[in-house]
């Protein structure tokens, strides 16, 4: 089973968790591409990001997972809004199916970089706008890239 994903969707199942609280970036280079990961649970592609940690903050969640599933050391970011809609929810294989809070941020990067994949992604790659609408992107992140 993979991870599932809802955005508006009258039939997403119910959470049985609390509210999860994360953060995501849409990361820029220099040719106004998006940086995306093709992740492991759903063989699908979405934003960097993830779960904030219960002794960390927001800033340092963002960092975290930046280098977590890139390599990138991130530096300069700016916060671009809180996604709250309840209707958020994503069902994970272990059975725990929670509404997803993201704070999200953008940040650029220039010249040439070096990313590497984490075990929770199978490719990263830079995506230009125009070719986001043909890329399958989790529900939960789609709405953010605009």
């Amino acid at each position: 089973m993979e991870t599932k994903f809802f955005y508006k969707n009258k039939l997403a199942p119910k959470p049985n968790k609390p509210p999860h609280l994360g953060v995501a970036v849409i990361i820029y280079n220099d040719k106004n591409q998006i940086l995306l990961e093709k992740r492991s649970d759903s063989n699908r592609w979405g934003l960097i990001g993830g779960g904030l940690e219960i002794d960390e903050s927001l800033e340092q969640c963002l960092i975290r997972e930046v280098y977590e599933e890139t390599g990138l050391n991130l530096s300069h970011y700016e916060f671009v809004a809180v996604c709250d809609e309840p209707s958020r929810i994503i069902q994970y294989p272990d059975g725990n199916i929670i509404r997803s809070v993201t704070v999200l941020y953008k940040s650029f990067i220039s010249g040439s970089v070096s990313l590497q994949c984490s075990y929770e992604s199978k490719e990263l790659k830079f995506c230009s706008i125009n070719q986001l609408n043909d890329i399958d992107i989790v529900e939960t992140h789609r709405h953010m890239e605009k």
